[in-house]
């Protein structure tokens, strides 16, 4: 199947949408990613670092890869030049259509604790022969072309749900233990994830966990993808959006809350991070009384 480089069908507004991509070179994501989609990854060709809330995932062609929604993540290069991938994006409102059960049945990829399935030779003819159909159907635009892109952004979510049904291994995320420089990146950003409302420092990192902070600055940018200020301040503005969204609270306290320094500063941040204000993001997507 002859595909172009780029195609994308519907927008971040939709129940679903999808995004394919054939790059060529050296790749990494230049925007922060955290938003209200679940997200299916899939790698086709190449090989991809993912980043993914405190972990980073060594990615091959064949790893299917489930984000919650709202999780902090990043792909970044691996040194490896040209990869193509394709990313399918469904709404929480998305399974709305379905029954409960079956709703349950699809959102569950999510829910668990892995992130990768590392498909067989036979699973991995079976799941491309799905997506190379609906990214032909997206090209094409055939009369109708709708009905099957519906179908098969199902037929994707059933297939993950299904694999891990079955599978009775643990997941594949990786073939081997991650180096003591990735090891010590995680560390990390696990200590991040646990302490963002304290204040947290390059220098004060730098002395708990016994680096400079040149190489402890320089370390967690290769593993993760973020610079270290730049994952504090994402990992505090998530648990700001969570806030905004369940809690009546008001915008000065929720800065102060998850750690940032003044209001000022947690808006600046915010913004750089969502695309809205933190007061704009609550009238958006908070509780309606």
């Amino acid at each position: 199947m002859n595909l172009g480089t780029e195609l994308t069908y519907g927008n971040s507004e939709d129940l679903f949408f999808l995004e394919y991509n054939k790059r060529k070179g050296h790749f990494t994501m230049s925007i922060d990613h955290i938003h209200g989609q679940y997200e299916l990854y899939y790698l086709f060709s190449g090989e991809r670092q993912y980043f993914i809330k405190d972990r980073t995932y060594p990615i091959q062609a064949g790893d299917l890869v489930l984000i919650p929604s709202n999780e902090l993540h990043k792909t970044s290069d691996t040194g490896v030049p040209n990869h193509a991938r394709i990313v399918l994006y469904y709404n929480e409102r998305y399974f709305d259509s379905y029954s409960k059960e079956e709703a349950a049945l699809l959102r569950s990829p999510f829910l668990g604790s892995r992130r990768v399935l590392r498909l067989t030779h036979q699973e991995r003819l079976r799941f491309e022969q799905l997506l190379y159909g609906l990214l032909q159907e997206v090209q094409e635009q055939t009369p109708g072309h709708e009905l099957p892109i519906r179908h098969a952004a199902a037929e994707a979510l059933l297939f993950a749900a299904r694999h891990m049904i079955n599978s009775k291994l643990e997941p594949t995320e990786g073939s081997s233990p991650p180096s003591p420089a990735a090891a010590k990146a995680m560390e990390i950003a696990s200590y991040i994830a646990e302490h963002y409302r304290e204040p947290l420092t390059l220098d004060e990192l730098s002395r708990r966990f016994h680096l400079s902070t040149s190489y402890l600055s320089r370390t967690f940018k290769k593993y993760t993808g973020f610079g270290l200020t730049e994952y504090i301040g994402i990992t505090r503005v998530k648990e700001a959006q969570l806030q905004l969204r369940e809690t009546a609270e008001r915008v000065t306290e929720i800065a102060a809350d998850v750690g940032f320094e003044s209001l000022s500063q947690f808006e600046r941040v915010f913004k750089t991070h969502v695309r809205l204000s933190p007061r704009d993001y609550r009238n958006q997507y908070g509780q309606k009384c």
